[in-house]
């Protein structure tokens, strides 16, 4: 006798019960007495160094694509500063957006967006992935690496200190602001790379799949919004490719490449 089995997703209840706990915390920034602009300052910078020098600069522009090089120390604080950003450690990060570009928006995309809008933007992370267990195959080049390692294996605890020296600083309305309300800032504006950019705005080239230039999600992630671009043009470290496509992270290369310390630097080639 043949026993059927179930293909429903399994729900991730991590992942699920630590996106409600983000997230009720982050309303605590609206109770009196937890506001202040000191602390909404400590927010938007850490929304600086760990969504733009970590997440966008560090996890994808340099690590994932390769599309510019560093020395080795640069390399380590950008990916320190992505790890801030809470969004699982840098190789589950990096091997999980590897696997996103090689089948983008098919069955194999892990945050494919035909599947929706909720989905693409958060509903891949509240299930088991299939994908996850492929993340090795797609980042040997840093899997062995023991600071890659320290900070997949001891991210939750480093924003647990990075909280605690928040504590110290300015008591719990900058943990508040600094850990919980920044953190989920961070999160959708991240996410917004994967739902509203293969949803919204235009396309400028044909890139076999959904991704779209979006100028407000740009603002928002200092330059990723021009998704169509990349996907176009995945090894270019430059993403917004017309003059007025503003692209913070790519002005960052510019100047980190006027010290010397951004070479090999790839750009997307011209068309006549």
């Amino acid at each position: 006798m043949t026993i059927a089995t179930s293909t429903k997703p399994q729900i991730n209840w991590v992942n699920t019960l630590f996106f409600i706990v983000l997230h009720i915390g982050a309303l605590f920034a609206f109770v009196p007495g937890n506001f202040s602009w000191k602390a909404v300052g400590v927010a938007l910078f850490l929304y600086w160094v760990s969504g733009g020098l970590g997440v966008t600069l560090g996890f994808h522009r340099l690590v994932t694509h390769r599309s510019f090089q560093t020395p080795r120390w640069l390399e380590y604080f950008l990916v320190f500063c992505g790890t801030l950003a809470c969004q699982g450690g840098p190789i589950e990060w990096i091997g999980t957006h590897r696997i996103h570009h090689l089948h983008s928006d098919t069955e194999q995309d892990p945050h494919d967006s035909n599947k929706g809008f909720w989905w693409s933007h958060i509903g891949w992370l509240i299930f088991h992935s299939p994908s996850h267990a492929q993340i090795p195959r797609f980042t040997k080049d840093i899997a062995e690496d023991p600071v890659y390692q320290f900070l997949q294996k001891y991210f939750i605890l480093i924003q647990a200190a990075l909280g605690v020296v928040l504590l110290l600083l300015g008591g719990w309305s900058f943990v508040i602001w600094g850990i919980f309300a920044r953190i989920v800032w961070v999160y959708h504006c991240t996410w917004l790379v994967n739902s509203a950019t293969h949803k919204f705005g235009y396309r400028s080239h044909e890139s076999g799949d959904r991704s779209t230039n979006c100028w407000w999600v740009a603002l928002l992630v200092f330059g990723e919004g021009w998704h169509n671009n990349h996907h176009a043009y995945q090894y270019s470290a430059r993403h917004g490719l017309e003059w007025w496509e503003i692209d913070v992270t790519w002005i960052t290369i510019q100047l980190l490449q006027l010290f010397g310390l951004a070479t090999n630097i790839k750009l997307a080639e011209k068309k006549a």
